[in-house]
């Protein structure tokens, strides 16, 4: 690569560790960039998991406060986000490269509907959130992680997070907007306190597929790219927990769903 790459690639890992931090999607700002720049799709995907993982531990990092309390609950979950990440990460090392490169479009139209749906889709959560908490007679962001959920409700969470992580381990694009969506409508917890679970659970999926694809497919990997998403992540994890939400929400979208239109097109036109 050429420096110039090598300096846009870290700024696009700043942008998709701020971005996963506060809402999920940033594989669409770092993805689109590797091959954009000539880095097969699989690679892309693989590298990319990779170079993520410090983002994702600064970004759980950052909602500290907001998962005190939950670690029962990510203990109860984290088995079947391994699970799932293992599934998926396995299709991807298995699945020929065609494959690949026929389902990512799907899977990247999709992402981009959530990112487009994630700003209605976020207030009717808050407000499911508070008309809970009004009916309970309680604040939602005091309620116990052990509230009680049926066993019909309970299974179909690990279900949820299980595919979730399988999409997570073949692609990862947006898995953060589709799990705490998801998430929200089974779980009765405040918003903040979800995505601070979703940021935790994302890290899982991430570190399984990445550790994955380091075992069986480490000559597979473009580790400039690597090194390149992981400083600009690292960064921007941190920051993002921090500062992210004062950025303009139309704005992060408007840059996610172009990059994303651009990989559509790049791998199509491969």
């Amino acid at each position: 690569m050429e420096w110039w790459q090598i300096a846009l690639i870290v700024v696009a890992g700043v942008g998709a560790g701020g971005i996963n931090a506060v809402v999920g999607s940033g594989t669409l700002i770092t993805f689109p960039a590797l091959v954009a720049f000539g880095v097969p799709p699989v690679v892309a995907t693989m590298s990319n998991a990779v170079g993520l993982i410090p983002g994702n531990i600064a970004s759980s990092f950052g909602y500290r406060e907001e998962l005190r309390g939950q670690w029962r609950r990510i203990l109860g979950f984290v088995p079947a986000s391994v699970l799932g990440s293992l599934t998926g990460a396995y299709l991807l090392l298995h699945l020929p490269a065609d494959a690949f490169e026929t389902i990512v479009p799907v899977l990247l139209v999709v992402a981009l509907i959530m990112v487009v749906g994630q700003p209605a889709l976020s207030r009717y959560l808050k407000e499911r959130s508070l008309r809970r908490a009004q009916e309970s007679g309680i604040e939602a962001h005091v309620a116990e992680v052990g509230d009680p959920l049926g066993p019909g409700r309970y299974t179909l969470t690990l279900i949820v997070v299980f595919l979730t992580a399988i999409y997570g381990g073949y692609f990862a694009a947006a898995q953060g907007i589709i799990l705490i969506a998801l998430l929200g409508l089974l779980l009765p917890d405040d918003l903040q306190r979800l995505n601070g679970l979703k940021n935790v659970l994302v890290l899982v999926v991430n570190t399984v597929s990445a550790s994955t694809y380091i075992i069986v497919g480490h000559d597979r990997i473009n580790w400039i790219a690597v090194i390149c998403v992981a400083v600009g992540s690292l960064i921007g994890g941190y920051f993002g927990a921090r500062v992210g939400r004062k950025f303009s929400p139309v704005l992060l979208r408007s840059i996610i769903v172009v990059l994303g239109l651009v990989a559509i097109w790049r791998i199509l036109t491969l």
